[in-house]
């Protein structure tokens, strides 16, 4: 290295390699190492040629001139007992593949016309996508280019946010992602950088967000170089980037990243700032939160609390506030805890939203048994309800990529195993997504579900496609809930409102009814009713909040979507005067067996 050329080009802020018209800046946080050089296909892989130089606070720092874009490298790092580790860059952008090289990248994207802003938290439909099974076959996996293949199924469907799970360097080509090798770098087999940034900015014209899992309650376990970095280690642990004590333990190895360290603070912090910004993505899920700030992954635990992780929370949440305004962060916290969507200033975590773990299993508890008289709709009427100050910061749904693997399956499979396309199938799952996309939260589904996917999600097996065909009835069914939840037509304002009043239940007949309203009145106001009984029901009677006709805008009893449905006609409900439910007015109406129905005035 030329010591010339560090005076010539100034210290080039950034972590890992820096490009720039003349070379490629390094930097690297290696604080117990005796000396540090890159290595790389720009110099022979010389180990001594161009050594970086301590900045005195733990980082080395150097200029290289023959570094270019697309350039190999490593870092050559001296320990204190004088032995050479050869090491990838943390902050690697790419990778030759998980267990090869780190990649000099040029960040350089067109995103020209990308002028996408994430709709409101209550317009937001969010479909959970892997990338490697989503548009695959069985010859190979899916990459980001099949993706945006099918990027009109998305679009007719009516969502308007897709939750990529993770795309980090992983080992191998297929995964879950839940393993990351390298944070910064996008996996190879997917299509890499420039493949994410495709997606993002195809799905962003067609109007749809993409927000994206990170994983930061664990690094690896393997093709892991994090791991004892720079040669220090404690109790026989991972070093600098880890804990070195019991917090280290989690179900994925002894792989908890320091949080008490502002280099691994900031070292997460640079991630999840880098999706934003340079990727344009929409917001981020945060997996396994609940692992981040207790040990055991529990509530009511304090032995085993880690208490400076939500004073880290709070800090990345208000980071991302102000440097990226406009998106939304997500908890996968899974324990109902409301401080983890509490404001910093009251002493919360500060997430936008969360996964809500009192909606997902109630339901399905509630539509899967096979007999109706097991239906506990005490659990149900629990699950729809929320305060209106917190409705949207809850994520709900019925599938998700843990609630469909792990020994579970998907809904309809989980009603009738080995009879996923079975009339009670198709009847009582609808009822989980109908309860899911009229309740107040940020409704989520799964990729699939919407063709009736059955078995369970495995990384190796692509989506059935051909279903897209055979079940494009249950297709309509969902996109027409979802436009309606979305207000498309003008009448179902309330289904993106904060309020819910859940005003009848039938604990003998497994009847339920809820109003759901923004502002209220014609326009705003709906009317859900569910029937969790397979029996019909002529003139069922229940209690309206204003005078004038309800007309009838969803049947999922219409045979339209599947010849199996019974059909049964339902219309406008004249409202009559007297008090029903609470209410000072009823109506009357017939009712399918499993079935969803929604009712509103017409606006005006």
């Amino acid at each position: 290295m030329k010591k010339n050329k560090q005076t010539i080009v100034e210290s080039v802020a950034g972590m890992g390699a820096i490009l720039t018209k003349e070379g490629v800046a390094f930097r690297v946080w290696a604080p117990n190492a005796k000396k540090v050089s890159v290595a790389g296909n720009f110099n022979d892989w010389s180990n001594s040629k161009d050594a970086l130089e301590s900045e005195g606070n733990g980082f080395w720092y150097g200029f290289v001139e023959k570094a270019k874009a697309g350039s190999e490298y490593k870092y050559c790092i001296t320990t204190q007992e004088n032995k050479k580790l050869m090491k990838n860059d943390p902050y690697a952008k790419a990778m030759t593949n998980s267990a090869g090289n780190s990649l000099v990248h040029d960040s350089h994207y067109d995103w020209k016309g990308d002028n996408f802003t994430l709709p409101s938290w209550n317009e937001l439909v969010i479909y959970e996508m892997h990338v490697g099974t989503y548009n695959g076959t069985k010859k190979g996996h899916g990459t980001f280019a099949s993706v945006i293949k099918k990027m009109d199924h998305l679009t007719n469907l009516g969502i308007n946010a897709i939750e990529i799970m993770p795309v980090n360097e992983f080992p191998g080509d297929i995964s879950w992602g839940y393993n990351p090798s390298y944070p910064f770098a996008v996996e190879t087999a997917y299509g890499g950088s420039k493949g994410l940034k495709d997606l993002v900015k195809a799905a962003h014209k067609k109007g749809i967000a993409i927000i994206l899992d990170v994983v930061y309650n664990h690094f690896g376990p393997s093709d892991n170089d994090m791991w004892r970095f720079d040669g220090w280690s404690e109790n026989d642990m991972g070093g600098i980037y880890f804990y070195n004590d019991k917090r280290s333990a989690t179900p994925w190895g002894n792989t908890r990243p320091d949080y008490g360290r502002q280099e691994v603070r900031q070292y997460i912090r640079d991630n999840a700032l880098m999706w934003l910004n340079e990727y344009h993505i929409d917001g981020l899920r945060l997996d396994g939160t609940m692992f981040m700030r207790n040990i055991e992954g529990v509530n009511m635990s304090p032995a085993n609390d880690i208490e400076e992780v939500w004073e880290f929370f709070q800090w990345l949440n208000s980071e991302i506030h102000e440097k990226c305004p406009n998106k939304i962060v997500i908890a996968e916290d899974l324990m109902n805890n409301a401080w983890i969507t509490k404001d910093a200033s009251e002493k919360g975590a500060g997430f936008g939203s969360q996964w809500w773990a009192d909606f997902v299993h109630p339901v399905r508890s509630v539509i899967i048994p096979k007999d109706d008289e097991f239906r506990d709709m005490d659990k149900l009427v629990n699950a729809v309800n929320f305060p209106p100050e917190s409705a949207f910061q809850r994520v709900i749904y019925t599938e998700s990529h843990d609630e469909v693997a792990n020994g579970r399956a998907r809904v309809p499979e989980e009603i009738w195993p080995d009879h996923a396309d079975s009339y009670y199938s198709k009847k009582r799952s609808f009822l989980g997504a109908g309860v899911t996309f009229t309740s107040p939260g940020i409704p989520m589904m799964f990729q699939g579900q919407e063709l009736l996917e059955d078995k369970w999600f495995v990384d190796t097996e692509p989506l059935d496609w051909k279903l897209a065909k055979k079940n494009n009835g249950i297709f309509r069914m969902y996109a027409e809930l979802i436009k309606l939840r979305r207000n498309f037509d003008g009448n179902t304002k309330g289904l993106k409102g904060n309020h819910v009043q859940v005003y009848h239940v039938d604990h003998e007949l497994k009847m339920i009814a809820y109003q759901r309203w923004m502002d209220g009145g014609p326009g705003d106001t709906v009317i859900v009713v569910l029937n969790f009984a397979d029996h019909h029901h002529q003139g069922y009677t229940i209690g309206l909040p204003d005078k004038g006709d309800w007309k009838l805008r969803f049947n999922s009893d219409w045979k339209g979507y599947d010849e199996e449905f019974s059909d049964q006609a339902t219309f406008a409900m004249q409202a009559k005067k007297g008090k029903t439910d609470g209410m000072p007015y009823y109506g009357l109406m017939d009712v399918g067996p499993y079935s969803v129905l929604l009712f509103s005035q017409d606006k005006g």
